[in-house]
């Protein structure tokens, strides 16, 4: 007979059932994790506010590949899976209010997940995610000492692909609000630091599910750090760390005991081709999670174009 974990001996069938029935409400709850749902996920450099009158239009690729399932920190034992292909455009127009620098914006994605391996039973969805809009107020902007503050509300929309009878679902069937601090301060000539903070609020989703449950969630929270080394003055390199947590949800009033607290690691470059065009590649992964799908390998592609 094959040696066991300690671990594998404690689980009993009822109890590996459980896990496989937890992917479908993790994947229910993190939903578009590489897409809308981590709009607040924000990369080196973007709380730069740029001259009035500029525009941005953005690309994004995200491939993010899922290999375990964890429930109050113990992985199940199954061999869960869950890949996703996320691409983004988002639009940002900088303009003057009351004296201060905004920039209204959107993120529309647009995607596919699909479960494997044991949870193959997930199946697949491909169409839109839900609309994002935005807006930066700058409240600190000194470029000439690459010092930046702002303030950045954010309003998820349900306009996404969604149907109650499927597992996945690009779309998550409610509203949500944001609100997030970033800061940008240089110290040295060559590396910078960047830091946010955000906290998200989530609307009910009334049609969670074949029986058309309510599904509540608490705030979530999360904090996010990043070092820029400026190689060039036209090449960095980037690294970052996030910890989100909070975020528990209920299904018609039961506790689901899933709060989230899980940490990620990035590591990248930008490479601005022309003074108009930039180009960025990140590699990512989870460090931690305590309850749903741990990130193996995490891929962001983003093309910006200045006009």
């Amino acid at each position: 007979m094959p040696l066991m974990t300690r671990f594998e001996k404690r689980i009993s069938a009822s109890q590996k059932q459980r896990f496989q029935s937890l992917a479908s409400t993790a994947v229910a709850i993190l939903l578009l994790s590489s897409g809308n749902a981590n709009a607040v996920d924000i990369d080196a450099g973007d709380y730069t506010a740029l001259p009035p009158g500029t525009n941005l239009a953005m690309g994004y690729y995200q491939f993010a590949t899922r290999d375990s399932l964890y429930s109050d920190g113990d992985k199940a034992p199954i061999n869960a899976k869950l890949d996703s292909h996320i691409g983004i455009l988002r639009g940002v127009h900088f303009t003057e209010i009351g004296g201060y620098t905004v920039d209204p914006q959107f993120l529309l994605p647009v995607g596919k997940l699909e479960g494997k391996e044991d949870t193959s039973g997930l199946g697949d969805a491909s169409g839109l995610g839900d609309l994002t809009l935005a807006a930066t107020v700058w409240l600190v902007n000194k470029p000439e000492s690459n010092t930046y503050f702002g303030i950045t509300p954010f309003l998820y929309l349900p306009t996404g692909s969604y149907d109650r009878e499927d597992a996945l679902n690009l779309g998550e069937n409610r509203w949500k609000y944001a609100l997030q601090a970033g800061y940008i301060t240089g110290l040295s000539p060559r590396v910078s630091l960047d830091l946010a903070a955000d906290v998200t609020f989530y609307g009910d989703n009334d049609k969670f599910g074949s029986t058309k449950a309510t599904l509540e969630q608490d705030p979530s929270y999360q904090f996010q750090g990043f070092l820029r080394y400026q190689l060039t003055s036209q090449l960095d390199l980037r690294t970052g760390v996030s910890h989100t947590l909070g975020g528990e949800t209920s299904v018609n009033g039961v506790d689901q005991d899933n709060r989230l607290s899980h940490t990620k690691m990035t590591l990248g470059t930008a490479w601005s081709v022309t003074p108009a065009l930039q180009l960025m590649a990140n590699y990512g992964k989870d460090l931690s999670v305590e309850n749903g799908f741990k990130e193996q390998h995490r891929i962001n592609l983003r093309v910006l174009k200045a006009f």
